[in-house]
């Protein structure tokens, strides 16, 4: 699918280019989304450049990822189609940029193409060119990055204030297991928003070290040098909270291993005290004939006050030495 946006007073007309159709000439933005071979080659001729394919795109050499073309440049980067689901799943997108025209060719749908397709059709102040398109959508991206990371950061402030002052039980497995799994998925949304930052840092370097390339302007130069220095530090936050969910996971099975452990040992504690009555019961259930105690009126009485007494010292023992 070939979508084609057209500068109108308003911002952007966009419009869906029917299969065999021709592209707008007065394109600036032509979003290819799983575009066929035919599709493919139509926005090379309007472009004047080559547009990577799937497999090139899958690459993960950064020279097959950051390119010069003639007459324009090629990037892609990694971007959250579904960041806040409970496996965000990451597409690969690519930017054909010229002083001109923007062309980005997509396999998923990311939030960002959506909200960036939203924007320019009711933004009139956007530059008609293919850099203030890449520029808006820059902007989008990079706050959606940091939305994601907010999120992600505020359900850990959530779930370690669940571990640690609420308590997790491990006689409620359920409880148990829904903290762990609650863990993963923060610690997989962290892993995948630190795999676009990465790109997108890349991806800033080579778009500013070609400025005059794609004649770009001293404001976008700077917003561009600002991008790098915003998505760097979403990348630390994003080391940060990787670091303290590692320490929560350890948290969370150390207090569990604690409130097993004084499980078992109070088990442990249990079978000690019931040691001596045990010894006690073994030495009068002997089956020899001469026992002083066993034409005793008193022998059973007796037997049974010693068992009580030796639990009693036992537990006192314990309850002294601050075990039970």
């Amino acid at each position: 699918m070939i979508i084609a946006y057209t500068p109108t007073s308003t911002g952007f007309a966009r419009s869906e280019v029917p299969a065999g159709g021709t592209i707008p000439l007065t394109a600036v933005w032509i979003d290819l989304f799983n575009p066929t071979h035919e599709e493919q080659l139509a926005a090379e001729h309007l472009m004047g450049a080559e547009i990577p394919t799937r497999e090139e795109i899958a690459s993960i050499e950064t020279s097959e990822r950051l390119y010069d073309e003639p007459g324009a440049i090629v990037m892609t980067a990694l971007l959250p189609m579904a960041a806040r689901m409970p496996d965000p799943k990451m597409s690969s997108v690519t930017f054909v940029l010229s002083a001109k025209r923007l062309v980005t060719v997509r396999y998923g749908e990311p939030q960002s193409i959506i909200n960036c397709s939203r924007r320019v059709q009711s933004d009139s102040t956007i530059p008609r060119n293919g850099p203030g398109i890449l520029f808006v959508m820059l902007d989008i991206i990079i706050d959606r990055c940091a939305d994601v990371l907010e999120e992600a950061s505020d359900a850990f402030d959530k779930l370690s204030s669940r571990v640690f002052e609420e308590g997790l039980s491990s006689r409620q497995a359920d409880t148990y297991r829904a903290a762990i799994r609650t863990q993963g998925r923060i610690g997989l949304q962290v892993a995948r928003m630190h795999d676009v930052c990465a790109s997108l840092i890349r991806l800033f370097l080579f778009l500013s070290s070609r400025a005059t390339r794609v004649n770009l302007t001293e404001d976008q130069v700077a917003s561009c040098k600002t991008f790098g220095r915003d998505i760097q530090s979403i990348k630390e936050h994003a080391d940060a909270l990787d670091t303290k969910l590692a320490f929560l996971l350890d948290a969370t099975v150390g207090l569990v291993n604690l409130e097993q452990n004084q499980i078992i040992k109070i088990f442990s504690v249990v079978a000690v005290i019931f040691m001596p009555p045990t010894l006690i019961a073994s030495v009068y259930g002997m089956n020899f004939a001469a026992m002083p105690e066993l034409q005793w009126a008193y022998g059973y009485p007796y037997s049974l006050g010693l068992m009580l007494v030796s639990v009693a010292l036992t537990f006192l023992y314990f309850r002294l030495k601050k075990l039970l």
